[in-house]
């Protein structure tokens, strides 16, 4: 977004703020939190200061989901932030009911906003504090991860390493810690047939394809050139599963 973009933006809903919002921006906060909302596959969504802010990119695991459900389904949203990715997978298809969690109280704040009835939002780490009942009838589960290596942080935008939590970047050596665990917990969560589907890096997916695949999800990677991101996506296989260590 150009400079002249935000201004508008601050000038249109700032109201009387406008000083003090100007002046957060341009001490680098990030817009969408200056502004306490961020547009994500046309919804606009609530974000709170210290969220981590969601990304146009990330559409792209919407983009691939949304296409394996039904009104009815189950869906998993880990590490959900502010349940963006939950939210516009339950806006495309209506009926759909969604479980998300973060270890961010913060941002389970906003994703219950932001789901409202659509999901119950929990607080803890992964899928620890999901219903056990959920177990083998969750239709797709979707997880944005902490996916940049912990070596490249220092080279992140500003905005997102002064204003973001870290545990919402870093994702360890490579970037796959978070992924590799989420993957391991996906098959007790799927009903056969059921999908994963997580965003990452063009040099991570073929990493990560691979750790789909050794534990019982078949892979596939998806390059989405709208939203210049890649997806690795995967069906779990009925029998499959494994222990692999990759």
């Amino acid at each position: 977004m150009f400079a002249e973009d935000e201004a508008a933006l601050l000038r249109a809903h700032a109201g009387d703020q406008l000083d003090q919002w100007t002046a957060r921006r341009v001490a680098g906060e990030p817009l969408e939190q200056v502004l306490g909302w961020a547009a994500f596959c046309g919804l606009r969504l609530v974000v709170a200061p210290g969220v981590f802010v969601p990304r146009t990119r990330t559409g792209a695991v919407v983009g691939a989901a949304a296409p394996t459900l039904r009104p009815g389904d189950l869906v998993v949203d880990l590490c959900c932030g502010t349940g963006a990715v939950g939210a516009a997978l339950a806006a495309a298809v209506p009926g759909i009911v969604v479980h998300a969690t973060d270890i961010d109280p913060a941002a389970v704040a906003c994703a219950r906003t932001n789901l409202g009835p659509c999901g119950v939002v929990h607080l803890g780490d992964l899928d620890a504090p999901l219903p056990s009942a959920l177990r083998g009838r969750v239709a797709a589960l979707v997880a944005n991860v902490p996916h940049v290596p912990t070596d490249r942080l220092a080279t992140i935008p500003r905005e997102a390493r002064l204003y973001e939590p870290r545990a919402a970047l870093d994702g360890g050596r490579d970037g796959l810690d978070v992924a590799r665990r989420v993957v391991g917990a996906a098959r007790r969560w799927l009903r056969p047939g059921g999908t994963l589907a997580m965003e990452a890096s063009t040099a991570q997916a073929p990493v990560l394809a691979q750790v789909f695949a050794a534990h019982g999800l078949d892979p596939r990677t998806i390059d989405d050139p709208t939203c210049e991101a890649t997806v690795v996506m995967g069906a779990a296989v009925v029998g499959g599963g494994g222990a692999a260590n990759v």
